[in-house]
């Protein structure tokens, strides 16, 4: 009894009251979560947190020519912690290029969260990336969130033992593009409502964001801006940027971008102690000029970016 009274008095003194006290005692369905994953996981009691783990060995990773092992830090896992009605999910998920996409899909449209995207090492064979995921819910909508992740992975991989080299859009692909670039810009500018920068027969559009840091408000020109860059002809055109996002901003940004084919290439910080928090995500994506910039246009509205409009042009 007294060990007992002694956890409620650390709990409490955590902040954890009531309610919390309770999901803290309880935590959440372990054999639920190894059945639903397909895994085989992990309590660590201390902090009531059940993880499941999955190394990719699957894949021989290289790091300046030396053979990694797993262990090294090529492991995918989901960790969860609650209850079974009220848990959350964070994890790190190792994945290679041509993988990264379509598991994005996945767990955005499962309901995840996805909160960054970057690289662990340098000169790794083939390129290694983490993407990080979370939600909150229940276990079974969590953990079933993860499997879809994973079997995702396992359907990219089953019949590719080796990471392709492109991005899977195969008929585009196919169409090389013009060693010199011919982009119409009335078009663009229409869709966007702006003038573009043009440069070469390129396009470029920039939106600033506002936030503060060290007590000097900051904006488009010291580099808190959104931006689109178009190459190639009107039917053959390439698009790369980056979003300038806040923390609420971003799933939403991400969702609309690949709903519209758009990859997403990385999602980290460009600056520390700004507020609001201002994350970046950077894209690329192919295909006709107007097509892109009507995706890019449809998460500029989305996350509510100044300087276009609602009309989409023909």
């Amino acid at each position: 009894m007294k060990i007992r009274k002694s956890l409620i008095i650390i709990l409490a003194a955590s902040g954890f009251t009531g309610a919390n006290l309770f999901a803290a005692a309880a935590g959440v369905d372990g054999a639920k979560i190894d059945q639903i994953t397909g895994l085989k996981g992990k309590l660590n009691e201390k902090e009531g947190v059940y993880k499941v783990s999955l190394p990719r060995d699957d894949v021989k990773v290289t790091v300046a020519g030396w053979q990694m092992p797993p262990f090294m830090g090529l492991g995918t896992w989901a960790a969860f912690q609650g209850t079974n009605d009220k848990a959350m999910m964070m994890g790190d998920t190792v994945l290679f290029e041509d993988e990264v996409n379509p598991v994005m899909s996945a767990a955005l449209d499962n309901g995840l969260s996805v909160t960054a995207l970057h690289n662990h090492f340098f000169f790794d064979e083939p390129k290694v990336y983490f993407m990080h995921i979370g939600g909150e819910g229940s276990v079974e909508k969590l953990a079933g969130a993860v499997r879809k992740v994973y079997d995702t992975i396992k359907t990219i991989r089953g019949p590719n033992a080796q990471p392709g080299s492109t991005f899977g859009q195969r008929a585009l692909e196919k169409s090389p593009l013009p060693a010199k670039s011919s982009i119409t810009p009335a078009a663009l500018n229409e869709i966007f409502a702006m003038q573009g920068d043009a440069k070469d027969g390129m396009l470029k559009f920039t939106i600033g964001k506002k936030s503060t840091m060290g007590g000097m408000p900051i904006g488009k020109e010291i580099g808190v801006n959104t931006w689109a860059a178009f190459a190639g002809t009107d039917d053959n055109a390439i698009v790369d940027g980056d979003f300038a996002v806040t923390e609420d901003e971003l799933q939403p940004a991400l969702k609309t971008l690949r709903q519209a084919g758009i990859n997403i290439v990385a999602i980290h910080s460009h600056m520390t102690h700004e507020n609001p928090r201002i994350l970046f995500l950077h894209y690329w994506g192919r295909g006709s000029a107007k097509d892109l910039a009507n995706a890019v246009k449809g998460a500029l509205l989305v996350t509510g970016l100044s300087g276009v409009t609602t009309t989409v042009s023909n």
